[in-house]
């Protein structure tokens, strides 16, 4: 498997176990010296909703995760909109 794909899973892997989204897609992903940088799309829950104890809705927010050589992640943020169209 290249490192492209390992680096792939890597960050859905990592955003599975620790926001607990679904439909997780990587849309940007790039090596920067030995890092990698990725943008991901997740659907969650809307939190405003569960906790009016309303019914579930999904809604999309962004992450931005960063992973070091050996693939570990070094940091992640959420971020409220989707990347530029011209930076994919």
């Amino acid at each position: 498997m290249t490192k492209l794909i390992e680096a792939k899973n890597a960050v859905i892997q990592f955003l599975k176990e620790n926001i607990g989204g679904s439909n997780i897609k990587v849309i940007q992903l790039e090596k920067v010296n030995d890092n990698w940088n990725a943008k991901a799309e997740v659907y969650e829950d809307d939190s405003f909703l569960k906790a009016m104890d309303y019914p579930p809705k999904k809604t999309r927010s962004f992450y931005s995760v960063q992973l070091d050589e050996n693939l570990e992640t070094i940091s992640f943020e959420r971020s409220d909109e989707k990347p530029e169209d011209d930076a994919l």
